[in-house]
């Protein structure tokens, strides 16, 4: 039985507003699908990275041992430098390994694995530049634009380690503040149940 309104049948609108129903969930259903595919391309793609990371440091690593060996004869001075500059080479790549993993699992970029990578590197340049003006120290105007860049650098370290402190301290008072949030909450429950 079709209920009439003002000479017109009240189905054909019961069908439109079905037609819409269903055009708005084939639209979330290919939303959804979308959403889910870049999903797995992205974790695709993060793992990919993820396993170039690894197998640059193991790739440096092993040249490491074969510079090491391979250095020997030298004075340790020039050993240990060479040493130093490829591991912290290898802690950058650790760290933006780290950083893909948070990617992995917190699906969103965390900047203080990057400030670290930041810091390590430029630490990496500070102490490899260091040696290199010893070495010019007799040569007046690139020792001094040397040592420039070792402040600049160094300036940029400081600057770098601020931040990532900085954003633990936030993270640290997010977690807490939440944390008395769900306390306050937790007591406000118990608070009428006891009256």
């Amino acid at each position: 039985m079709t209920t009439v309104l003002g000479g017109r049948s009240a189905a054909p609108a019961r069908e439109v507003a079905l037609t819409r129903r269903e055009d708005d969930e084939d639209e979330e259903n290919r939303q959804r699908f979308a959403d889910r595919a870049l999903g797995y391309a992205e974790d695709a793609v993060y793992w990919s990275i993820a396993a170039l990371l690894v197998c640059g440091s193991g790739v440096l690593l092993v040249s490491q041992v074969n510079t090491f060996l391979r250095l020997r004869n030298l004075p340790a001075s020039t050993v240990m430098l060479q040493l130093l500059d490829s591991l912290l080479l290898v802690f950058i790549f650790v760290e933006l390994l780290y950083a893909v993993r948070v990617c992995l699992r917190s699906r969103e970029i965390a900047a203080e694995p990057f400030l670290i990578v930041g810091i390590l590197a430029g630490i990496k340049e500070i102490v490899v530049l260091s040696v290199e003006a010893a070495k010019l120290l007799e040569k007046g105007p690139e020792f001094s634009r040397a040592i420039v860049e070792i402040g600049v650098l160094g300036v940029l370290v400081l600057l770098l380690a601020v931040a990532a402190f900085v954003l633990r301290q936030r993270r640290r008072d997010t977690e807490d503040a939440g944390e008395a949030v769900a306390e306050e909450q937790e007591a406000e429950e118990k608070g009428p149940k006891s009256k």
